[in-house]
């Protein structure tokens, strides 16, 4: 088992992401794009969620496959953003056949940036819709971390926030991936250290190498890096693998993976944050034992997880956010 080729959710065959941003505003979309649409499943842990079609990922529900997900800075603004990658990929034909129209299915969750300093001044014509068109253009299997996409304005903790993914395969051939917008409220990092929650997870020196700390006595009490109010966070996840699974094998999926959020923050699904996962299965690789949607599950929130850390790593400064490796160089 190793880290995927790029160590990107799109090292899972057939998964593409796009990314567009506006530095002046300081906010940005994110699309996550199967080239085939792909079974989907979503979990929401987080007491503020703001969100677009998630209820049709319910298994009782008659939609089984999706054409994007989309992760969009904004807040309720935001979720203006599936509408242009809805529309974008209209164009390409893809979706539902209704009567001869394309209706492409696009669920899409938001996290609140409109507080870091960005000119939000945008009147009747908030930048969603023009981005998210952006982020289809852009789509492709290579995409930088940090501030990025809908990470673009995200603050995590007291450290600037980003985008971030991280990648697994089996030697048997799964493949696993994971992409997170994180902007918690709770830390990555452990009270007065450098050392990431996720530390024990980390491959290959992927966010630093740090490791762990010396003294394993960690302060216990979560950091209170700024003022509680609800629905000023969020931290959105996308977990794909190329398995072939059910809708409600893909929502078992994205609750699992919600796990790799409690990994890597702490602490996770407070009622200031959405924190919303969503799952993609490509349906590439049967299941054939009893226990594989189990290994896949684990190693999904693993990712996430990583993917986390990776966001917050990566990440530059802007503006007041002071970013991971300017305060520990």
């Amino acid at each position: 088992m190793s880290v995927g080729r790029r160590n990107l959710i799109t090292d899972v065959g057939g998964i593409l992401v796009g990314n567009a941003g506006d530095e002046r505003r300081r906010t940005g979309v994110t699309v996550v794009i199967p080239e085939v649409p792909c079974t989907a499943g979503v979990a929401t842990h987080g007491g503020a969620p703001g969100t677009r079609e998630t209820d049709l990922l319910e298994p009782s529900c008659l939609i089984s496959r999706v054409d994007a997900i989309v992760l969009s800075g904004g807040s309720v603004f935001g979720l203006d953003a599936a509408g242009g990658v809805t529309a974008a990929i209209a164009q390409q034909h893809k979706g539902l056949s209704v009567g001869g129209v394309s209706v492409p299915i696009v669920p899409a969750a938001v996290l609140f940036d409109l507080r870091n300093g960005g000119d939000k001044e945008w009147g009747t014509e908030p930048p969603y819709r023009a981005l998210g068109m952006e982020a289809v253009a852009a789509a492709g299997q290579a995409f930088a971390l940090g501030n990025m996409g809908a990470g673009l304005g995200a603050r995590a903790g007291r450290l600037k926030g980003g985008l971030g993914s991280a990648s697994w395969c089996t030697r048997d051939g799964f493949e696993i991936g994971a992409l997170a917008a994180v902007n918690a409220f709770g830390s990555v990092v452990m009270p007065g250290s450098a050392h990431f929650w996720a530390a024990p997870l980390e491959q290959q020196g992927e966010f630093g190498g740090r490791g762990l700390p010396a003294s394993r006595d960690i302060d216990l009490e979560p950091e209170m890096a700024k003022s509680a109010l609800a629905g000023t966070n969020t931290t959105l996840g996308v977990v794909a693998t190329n398995a072939a699974l059910t809708k409600a094998e893909a929502q078992r999926l994205a609750i699992m993976a919600q796990d790799g959020l409690a990994r890597a923050i702490r602490p996770a699904h407070t009622p200031f944050d959405g924190d919303v996962v969503f799952a993609l299965a490509t349906g590439r690789r049967p299941l054939t034992q009893p226990t594989d949607l189990f290994r896949v599950g684990a190693l999904a929130a693993d990712c996430l997880a990583r993917a986390i850390a990776r966001a917050v790593y990566s990440a530059a400064d802007l503006g007041d956010m002071r970013a991971y490796r300017g305060v520990y160089p």
